[in-house]
């Protein structure tokens, strides 16, 4: 086994979104290279209704699958087709937009005021990016949860993982979409695909994301004496981006760990977007841009 170097640490960076959504992102609307077959993962959480509950009004996807992961609080959704309903604590929906769809997504808080969620973007292949739209909502007690026998748990939102398979099925890119929580102090390892691209979004805990001999510095400097020392430790909302191997190894810090795992085969195509909107070429943009302006760009048949 070849253990995955990591690549580079980023910080995910305040942004607003839809009405006035505050939300952290770690990743998107630049070079997706690094990334293919994902475009962007955004961090909502926050404790300030104010902050949230304008949320994400009409807008319209075409050629991506969206990906939302509810942790704390409710996302109430409907569409363009019809479709309505509410993601709740552990839920998921993963919606193939394809040739075009219209929908928009109403964060609330928990008891407590509480909205904590993720939403991860996933390019479609030039082949299926106007077919047609499809949903997979997903119930948190329908997503399995593999508890090892060091107290690592691993919840499998789509792919195959430690012999269990996720419940999101028939993606194109194949990807593995891993919840995992590391123990304090625990030293773990992870296969992923070789022929994957990979990343790790830590939001809870901290910890490093190498090989004990492998010596790497990044990040921060500790004070006072040992002013100038390197340390890798990696903290909440920090995302690592892996290179080439088929393992990644983890080790916990002292209040344990927990991150999104994803993986994915990636597609290799040209990229060009706007917005909601990715598709291959400029004229495949402006063509998107002519059906929303002319009502041509929700297709019943």
């Amino acid at each position: 086994m070849s253990i995955r170097p990591v690549k580079r640490i980023i910080e995910s960076q305040p942004t607003i979104e839809g009405a006035g959504v505050k939300l952290r992102r770690a990743f998107g609307f630049g070079d997706t290279e690094e990334y293919d077959p994902f475009l962007l993962l955004d961090d909502f959480r926050n404790d300030n209704p104010a902050d949230y509950l304008k949320g994400f009004p009409w807008h319209p996807h075409r050629g991506i699958e969206t990906i939302t992961y509810v942790l704390a609080g409710t996302v109430a959704h409907q569409d363009s087709l019809g479709n309505k309903g509410s993601l709740g604590a552990g839920d998921v929906q993963w919606m193939t937009a394809g040739r075009g769809i219209l929908h928009q997504e109403m964060p609330a808080g928990n008891e407590r005021g509480m909205m904590h969620g993720f939403q991860l973007w996933a390019n479609l292949p030039s082949a299926m990016k106007m077919t047609k739209p499809r949903y997979q909502d997903v119930p948190g007690k329908e997503i399995p949860e593999i508890i090892d026998d060091d107290g690592t748990a691993v919840r499998i939102v789509c792919g195959n993982f430690w012999g269990k398979t996720g419940p999101v099925e028939g993606i194109a890119s194949d990807p593995r979409y891993l919840d995992v929580w590391v123990p304090p102090l625990k030293k773990k390892r992870f296969p992923v695909d070789a022929t994957r691209h990979a990343f790790a979004y830590v939001f809870q805990g901290s910890g490093t994301f190498r090989d004990a001999s492998q010596p790497m510095g990044v990040l921060t400097e500790l004070p006072g004496p040992s002013e100038g020392v390197v340390r890798d430790h990696t903290g909440n909302r920090s995302l690592i981006l892996f290179d080439t191997g088929d393992e990644i190894v983890v080790q916990a810090g002292e209040d344990g760990i927990r991150f999104l795992l994803v993986s994915g085969k990636p597609i290799k195509e040209p990229v060009a977007w706007y917005g909601p909107i990715v598709m291959n070429t400029q004229a495949e943009l402006r063509r998107a841009m002519m059906d929303l302006q002319d009502g041509t760009f929700i297709r019943k048949a």
